[in-house]
């Protein structure tokens, strides 16, 4: 069934169905979209989160912020959609132009400070659970601009004050690092997973610091998503997910999700549904400039679609009696298998000659049987 429900948790961010098409070489392409617009029409389509930045809802200057929060409550109240994780722009104003907890200013990082901290507020008001932290503009372009060493003391004093704020609060609310290597700022601090998660072992609460890690941050640096996001798995540290799109190693391209690497996406669908993860799947993509506001929905529906399909095939996949004999010449269970006997030391390891090298030697392991079923199964052959 590629129909979704909100019990398949699917979330949308206001900037990505809410996008004009405005890019670096070229205006809007779409009218602006009214956020009740959204609201009621991702909940008709079956998703059931909405999630934005503070600007995306009332604009830096907040003008009508009250207005706007009002009507979202309004709209969600109507339609059942809720707020699973809200953010805040530290990265399209002008004052963040060198970042907003690592500028080497020190009263934007103040700044910044007090803008996240009014955010986490109104995110506990709609009852979020977790605070994604995507710091784009923290970083530089060369390389004597920045004391990173000191860039990474005033970004761990950050966290720290953020986690200690939710905890004097009483916040149900966790942090999640977003990470990215570069774009908008040639080299951003925390570029990959492994980065964000030997950031977070510094912090004074690191229980309630975690990942948002999405596809396109890592393939744009050649990295391997599936990898990426097992490895958080590993650590306990998947608080969130960003699905979307990308073909291979260049800008951001925020493609609908399997709109690129279709391969990779079956494998991250097949590891997100076996591992347990019971988080939104959250689609942080841009509806291409070349669409109006009908190929804006088609988009959206895309992106759920193709997620229960690749569900659908990974399911099929793993009940295929062919693909279970493939995985156990494979040895993919084996791995999960201690290297040592239970109570065996290191001496009995050395005293050990039973292990037949020649045999060992001439072991085929299968994987391209193995992958080529895989295939079979994506592309509805079995």
């Amino acid at each position: 069934m590629t129909t979704p429900t909100p019990a398949d948790k699917f979330s949308f961010g206001l900037w990505t169905v809410g996008w004009q098409g405005r890019d670096p070489f070229g205006e809007a392409t779409r009218p602006e979209l009214d956020v009740v617009e959204a609201v009621n029409r991702l909940a008709e389509l079956g998703a059931y989160g909405l999630t934005f930045h503070d600007d995306d809802l009332f604009g830096f200057e907040a003008t009508h912020r009250e207005k706007q929060i009002d009507r979202l409550k309004g709209a969600l109240k109507d339609t059942g959609l809720v707020i699973p994780m809200v953010t805040t722009n530290l990265f399209s104003h002008p004052v963040f132009k060198d970042g907003g907890f690592t500028s080497n200013d020190r009263g934007v990082r103040r700044f910044a400070l007090k803008k996240v901290l009014r955010n986490i507020e109104l995110a506990a008001d709609l009852g979020a659970e977790t605070f994604v932290l995507w710091g784009g503009r923290e970083g530089s372009e060369y390389d004597t601009a920045k004391d990173v060493r000191a860039a990474l003391d005033r970004y761990r004093e950050s966290m720290n004050l953020l986690t200690q704020f939710v905890t004097d609060r009483g916040y149900d609310i966790r942090f999640a690092l977003e990470p990215k290597p570069n774009e908008p700022r040639g080299d951003i601090l925390l570029p990959t997973v492994g980065h964000a998660i030997a950031f977070i072992s510094e912090l004074d609460r690191p229980d309630l610091v975690g990942l948002n890690p999405e596809v396109g941050h890592e393939q744009m640096a050649g990295l391997n998503f599936v990898h990426g996001i097992a490895q958080a798995l590993w650590h306990g540290k998947l608080f969130h997910i960003d699905l979307n799109g990308q073909r291979s190693i260049k800008y951001d391209q925020d493609l609908v999700f399997g709109h690129g690497d279709l391969m990779n996406a079956f494998a991250l669908v097949d590891l997100l549904e076996t591992a347990g993860y019971e988080g939104p799947r959250h689609f942080d993509y841009k509806p291409s400039r070349t669409e109006d506001i009908t190929g804006v929905w088609d988009s959206a529906k895309a992106n759920m679609a193709t997620y229960l399909l690749l569900k659908e095939r990974a399911a099929a996949f793993r009940a295929d009696p062919e693909v279970q004999e493939a995985l156990e010449t494979a040895g993919v269970a084996e791995l999960g298998q201690p290297t040592l006997n239970a109570g065996e030391s290191y001496d009995d390891l050395l005293s050990d000659d039973s292990f037949d090298l020649d045999q060992a030697s001439e072991r085929g392991f299968g994987f391209v049987r193995l992958n080529q079923l895989a295939l079979e199964h994506l592309a509805g052959a079995r």
